[in-house]
């Protein structure tokens, strides 16, 4: 089954950029809603089971939550879940606000 991979928000910046990922948002709807990384799903235990079964497993996953510790949980969930490669984001969204404020990219309010 394998395991997921810690990466940091400068490798999920050059991931996302690559195309090709799906970002999983972690954190709860109105922390979301506040703000998210661009193209970022919300998934939490309302939706968790229909995306499971209807996102593709072969498409890398990145799943990122507010520090990067509940991140890691929902990241190997989806490895049991049968996901190919799956990524949980050190530092979470606030580690990624701070490195990304200043260029503007990747970053969607509300």
């Amino acid at each position: 089954m394998g395991q997921f991979e810690e990466i940091d928000t400068q490798k999920a910046k050059e991931l996302i950029d690559q195309g090709n990922i799906t970002i999983v948002d972690i954190r709860d709807t109105s922390s979301f809603e506040e703000g998210h990384i661009e193209n970022a799903v919300s998934v939490n235990d309302t939706n968790i089971e229909e995306f499971v079964n209807s996102a593709d497993k072969n498409q890398p996953v990145l799943c990122y939550c507010y520090m990067g510790f509940s991140s890691r949980n929902a990241a190997q969930y989806f490895k049991e879940q049968g996901f190919e490669t799956v990524y949980s984001m050190t530092g979470g969204f606030t580690e990624w606000q701070r490195v990304n404020e200043n260029s503007g990219e990747s970053f969607q309010e509300g």
